[in-house]
């Protein structure tokens, strides 16, 4: 018997105009109210999930966000943090060269600000989007000190598709590297991903991967998808978390989430 779900938010959970549909908002208060623990799973700082959070109700002592794409585990309420996995300063100097070499934008996320050397739409619509502030300087004038959660390339999905191919290979083997978007190619730490995240999640409850549904539909969800007893890709999925998927739900226009909720754990519980 299913006992958690975990959703992706952008894509997945939200409307393209990054709203919750009151079909999708009416299944997580259903599940809720059945007992069924609600986790938002997201590429997003915590800081960027914070009105989706209270609108939801998910604000309770015992309710969890996945953050940074798996990077943060935390409690919603008082935001105390149940695991972290950082990046170094060393890891930023090295992105920040190979992504002069490819001439694409770059920008760093803090669990507080959005840093970019360079302001561009790309870190603009980051920082909109999260609701964080967007601060424009030089990469080798950050405090070493800085806690450094993910580094992203970002640029239109022409330049990204072009120069992915191109990354070394020891760059994967050093990091985690997803395409959250079309427009996002985000470094974390190597042991990071929302199935990482998941899974310690997971463990701190005493759940088993087989008692969790996980829904997304990009390169980012695919750790947890795969992680999940029922792994849930969105009709609106890149074709690899398709493939991947145990189930495939409707579009996040079609109020995909609220098909998944309503068939496996609504009507399961009678």
């Amino acid at each position: 018997m299913y006992k958690l779900i975990a959703l992706d938010m952008d894509g997945t959970l939200l409307k393209d105009d990054k709203t919750i549909s009151k079909a999708n908002y009416t299944a997580i208060q259903n599940a809720k109210q059945k007992g069924y623990k609600v986790v938002l799973a997201t590429g997003r700082p915590a800081k960027g999930i914070e009105r989706y959070l209270s609108e939801l109700n998910l604000i309770d002592d015992d309710d969890y966000a996945i953050a940074f794409n798996g990077a943060v585990v935390q409690t919603t309420k008082s935001g105390e943090i149940i695991a972290e996995n950082l990046m170094k300063f060393d890891d930023l100097s090295r992105l920040y060269s190979l992504s002069k070499k490819f001439n694409i934008d770059i920008h760093t996320l803090t669990p507080n600000e959005c840093i970019t050397p360079k302001i561009n739409p790309y870190s603009r619509r980051e920082s909109f989007m999260n609701n964080i502030p967007l601060i424009e300087k030089p990469f080798d004038k950050i405090d070493k000190n800085t806690s450094i959660v993910k580094i992203m390339f970002v640029g239109c999905k022409e330049d990204l598709d072009r120069i992915e191919p191109l990354i070394p290979k020891e760059f994967y083997k050093d990091y985690t590297v997803v395409r959250s978007e079309d427009i996002f190619l985000e470094f974390l730490n190597k042991k990071v991903s929302k199935g990482f995240g998941i899974n310690l999640l997971a463990q701190n409850l005493g759940l088993k991967p087989e008692e969790i549904i996980c829904v997304g539909d990009a390169g980012n969800d695919l750790a947890m998808i795969e992680y999940a007893g029922l792994g849930v890709a969105m009709g609106n999925a890149f074709p690899q978390v398709k493939e991947a998927a145990n189930y495939i739900t409707k579009t996040n226009e079609e109020d995909g989430v609220a098909h998944v909720i309503n068939k496996f754990l609504i009507e399961q519980a009678g």
